[in-house]
């Protein structure tokens, strides 16, 4: 291994590093209550070492969502890349989003604090960034509702429109997966999941006379 390689290796696992301990701080305390010397602290770094590839907290906060919405599109353009139906991809969707909520559940605890936390403040340039990657999925989404409508499965909706709602409720349908000791006592979550996905996917098809 070349210098060169090994220097980058070595300032990949410093990042990975402080993004743990900053992941672990953020889901126990909150942005607002956690500070660079805690972040110091717990990754066992100097601050210097901090700011030497972070400007902020705030920007070591942006870099945990952007990894969770990166694993997540990938993800869901996997879908994308396969022959099969659009309401399939619509399907095969809502399962990616569940199962990213349990084998990445610290990604998306995060993707759910920020969007909890409507007073988290980030800089317009990050912001934007953010913005982006969410459109990036809302667009793969709409998508298959679009070549779905071209295909005369689905009936003629706002591609965009019906995006955003699917998503909402894919997010709030994995939400419940918390009640199943409470209000979902004795149901089965993964089966209420895939019967609102169904019912969602039916709404949109094109009814025959």
């Amino acid at each position: 291994m070349g210098l060169k390689e090994r220097r980058e290796r070595e300032k990949e696992a410093r990042k990975k590093q402080i993004l743990d301990a900053a992941r672990k701080l953020l889901l126990k305390k909150g942005i607002q209550s956690t500070s660079i010397n805690q972040i110091a602290r717990t990754a066992e770094l100097g601050v210097g070492t901090i700011y030497f590839y972070y400007q902020s907290k705030e920007e070591i906060f942006y870099s945990l969502q952007e990894e969770g919405l990166d694993i997540l599109y990938r993800d869901i353009k996997t879908t994308d890349c396969r022959e099969i139906e659009p309401d399939e991809k619509l399907r095969e969707t809502g399962r990616t989003y569940l199962r990213f909520s349990a084998e990445h559940k610290d990604y998306f605890d995060i993707i759910n604090y920020f969007l909890a936390t409507p007073s988290v403040i980030l800089s317009s340039g990050l912001k934007r960034q953010l913005d982006q990657q969410g459109s990036n999925i809302l667009d793969l989404i709409a998508g298959f509702i679009r070549s779905g409508i071209s295909g005369g499965i689905f009936r003629s909706v706002d591609p965009k429109k019906y995006a955003v709602m699917f998503w909402g409720a894919l997010h709030g349908l994995t939400q419940f997966k918390k009640l199943e000791d409470t209000v979902l006592e004795g149901e089965d979550h993964q089966l209420i999941f895939n019967y609102a996905v169904d019912q969602l996917i039916d709404g949109l098809k094109r009814t025959t006379d």
